[in-house]
């Protein structure tokens, strides 16, 4: 009999409450998911994980040592897996993320207009339901920057919105990687759920073990030092006219990660500023 999965569920309270600020710094940890409410946060993390009230406090305190936040309150309990997804669905919403490109969960009805795509992700426990200003941002990129025949490489895929999105876009194909079991299981399933699985090759790995080279467009989602740590492999895999588009950045990174990634030979093109989030691209030179 397969035993019933448990996770830790903490109630982070904070003063003043500002959500995508706490939510960044908190993704910093191996938890495995966010849920946004009025004014607190609810953080998943798996009952085995290392995570606990001890290293949420550690990175809540750097906000409190920069005056990011006055004071706040952690409340841990234990929530079977089912609830976890209950408690998803009440939170997922249809979002516009463009004139063009709507992301829907299956389980919310849309009737779609002339000229959209419709892009249907049930996030399960991965990151990326494109209600995130970095996931909006990023797709926002992808429609300036795809081509027709374009070959895509997704590094941190999550649920797979960005892969999809490219594809939907005229992408002829996409390589999406995520270390986590989880995020490689739901990006499959979000590649049904699209119909384009047969041109996503979704895997569970580090960027490291990817062989293919010579990608078109390559991009990343993820907290700024892990994208610091992989400018030199991302370099290694754009095409002499490539194009490189993060994002999971703050204001304050851009000019340290526009200097940092030149030095690898990845010269700035624009950016796009959603909230406190941006989104940087660079071209391969």
């Amino acid at each position: 009999m397969q035993v019933e999965k448990h996770f830790k569920r903490f109630k982070v309270e904070a003063k003043p409450f500002n959500a995508d600020l706490i939510s960044s710094i908190i993704w910093e940890l191996e938890i495995d998911g966010i849920n946004e409410e009025d004014n607190y946060l609810f953080v998943f993390a798996s009952e085995n994980s290392m995570v606990n009230k001890t290293n949420l406090s550690d990175q809540l305190n750097k906000l409190k040592k920069e005056k990011l936040i006055e004071n706040f309150k952690i409340k841990e309990e234990l929530i079977q897996n089912k609830n976890w997804n209950e408690e998803w669905e009440k939170t997922i919403n249809v979002v516009k993320v463009s004139d063009r490109i709507v992301i829907k969960p299956s389980f919310r009805e849309y009737k779609k207009k002339k000229n959209e795509i419709i892009i249907t992700i049930d996030p399960k426990m991965s990151f990326g339901t494109g209600e995130h200003a970095t996931t909006k941002l990023v797709i926002q990129m992808l429609e300036k920057h795809i081509k027709t025949g374009d070959k895509i490489l997704d590094v941190g895929s999550g649920t797979g919105i960005l892969a999809i999105a490219a594809v939907k876009l005229g992408a002829d194909s996409a390589i999406a990687i995520d270390n986590d079991d989880w995020c490689f299981e739901n990006c499959i399933e979000n590649g049904k759920l699209n119909n384009v699985e047969d041109k996503i090759d979704i895997r569970n790995c580090e960027l490291s073990q990817v062989k293919e080279k010579d990608f078109s467009v390559v991009i990343s989602n993820i907290q700024k030092n892990v994208l610091k740590d992989l400018a030199i492999e991302f370099k290694r895999r754009i095409n002499e006219k490539g194009t490189l588009i993060l994002s999971g950045l703050l204001v304050n990174d851009k000019q340290e990660m526009i200097e940092y990634y030149s030095t690898y030979g990845l010269d700035f093109l624009e950016s796009k500023q959603l909230e406190e989030w941006i989104s940087l691209v660079f071209t391969s030179n």
